[in-house]
C-alpha cells in the first residue's frame, strides 16, 4: 500500500500545471487591495484564457441581453469572482487528460460534473446565495470528483479493480478506492487542488464532500446534494450511480424527500444542456 500510495502522490505532481495567467488571476482575486483592472490585463495577454472566458459569458448559460466584447465588460457584468471562477474552469478543464486504459468514460464523467456544477448553482441561488458568489458552487461541483482522473489516467488497473469491485459488491466508489488504494479521490483530488493553488474553500470541499463528520459546511453540503441529485438524474456518469442520504444541512433546509428537492429545483436537465459550453474543447 505504501508503494500505491507513493506512486499515486507522483501521480499527482504528474498533472500538468495551470499557465502563469491563471496563477496570477488567482494571486490578484486573493488579494482584497489588487486593482481589478489589474485582473484585465493578465486576462487579456493570453489569448486562449480570454477567447474561452468570452465564449462561456457569451453563452446561453448566463443569458446576457448583449454581447460581451472584452475582459472588461465581463468584469462589469458577471464580477470579479466569477471572472475568476471562469479562468479556473477554463485552466482545470484544458489541462484534464481527456483519455486513460481503465474503461473510464471521460465524457460521460465531465457531464456527471457539469450536472453536479450546474445543480449546486441552482440550489445555492435557492439558498439566496448572491449571484457573484453562487459560481463557487458551481465550481465546486465541476471539481469535485476530477481526484478520480488520476487514478484513471496514472494507475487503469488498479483502478478498474475499483470499479469491478462497485459494480459486483455495490461499494461506494469511495470505499472500493480505500480498498484498493489506501485512499480515495476526494483526497487525491484535494492534493491536486493544493497543486494547482486553488482557494481554500474549494480544496476544503472538494476533501470533505463524502464527509458529513468534519465540521459544518454549506458549500460542502450543496455539493454532496447536487451529486446525489445528478446520479438520481443519471446526467453523466461518475463511476456509481448509487446514492447517499443527504446532508443534514440540506435535509433541513428542503426536506429528506430526494425527488421532492428535485421537483423544487427547476428543469435541471435543460440548465445542464445550457452548461455544455464549460466542457466542450
Amino acid at each position: 500500500m505504501d508503494t500505491i500510495r507513493k506512486d499515486l502522490l507522483q501521480s499527482v505532481e504528474k498533472m500538468p500545471a495551470f499557465p502563469q495567467s491563471v496563477h496570477r488571476v488567482i494571486e490578484l482575486t486573493s488579494d482584497i487591495n489588487s486593482d481589478p483592472r489589474d485582473l484585465v490585463k493578465v486576462i487579456e495577454h493570453d489569448p486562449v484564457l480570454i477567447t474561452k472566458i468570452l465564449k462561456m459569458v457569451n453563452s446561453p448559460y448566463f443569458g446576457l441581453a448583449q454581447k460581451i466584447t472584452s475582459v472588461n465588460h465581463a468584469v462589469v457584468y458577471i464580477g470579479i469572482n466569477t471572472v475568476k471562477n471562469l479562468a479556473l474552469s477554463t485552466a482545470t478543464l484544458g489541462v484534464l487528460p481527456r483519455t486513460n486504459n481503465a474503461g473510464f468514460d471521460m465524457d460521460a464523467f465531465l457531464l456527471h460534473s457539469l450536472s453536479t456544477a450546474t445543480v449546486a448553482r441552482i440550489i445555492a441561488k435557492k439558498l439566496k446565495i448572491q449571484e457573484k458568489d453562487a459560481f463557487d458552487f458551481f465550481l465546486s461541483g465541476l471539481l469535485h470528483d476530477f481526484g478520480k482522473v488520476v487514478f484513471a489516467h496514472f494507475m487503469p488497473n488498479d483502478f478498474k479493480q475499483v470499479l469491478q469491485i462497485v459494480k459486483e459488491e455495490g461499494l461506494p466508489l469511495y470505499e472500493a478506492e480505500q480498498r484498493v488504494f489506501a485512499t480515495d479521490h476526494a483526497q487525491i483530488g484535494s492534493l491536486l487542488g493544493e497543486k494547482w493553488n486553488l482557494p481554500a474553500h474549494l480544496i476544503a470541499c472538494i476533501k470533505d464532500h463524502h464527509s458529513h463528520d468534519s465540521k459544518e459546511s454549506l458549500i460542502r453540503d450543496v455539493v454532496s446534494a447536487a451529486d446525489q441529485i445528478s446520479k438520481e438524474l443519471k446526467i453523466g456518469f461518475g463511476g456509481e450511480n448509487r446514492i447517499e442520504t443527504l446532508p443534514d444541512g440540506i435535509r433541513e433546509r428542503f426536506g429528506a424527500n430526494l425527488q421532492a428537492v428535485i421537483d423544487s429545483l427547476g428543469d435541471i436537465h435543460s440548465e445542464t444542456e445550457r452548461a455544455l459550453v464549460f466542457i466542450q474543447k
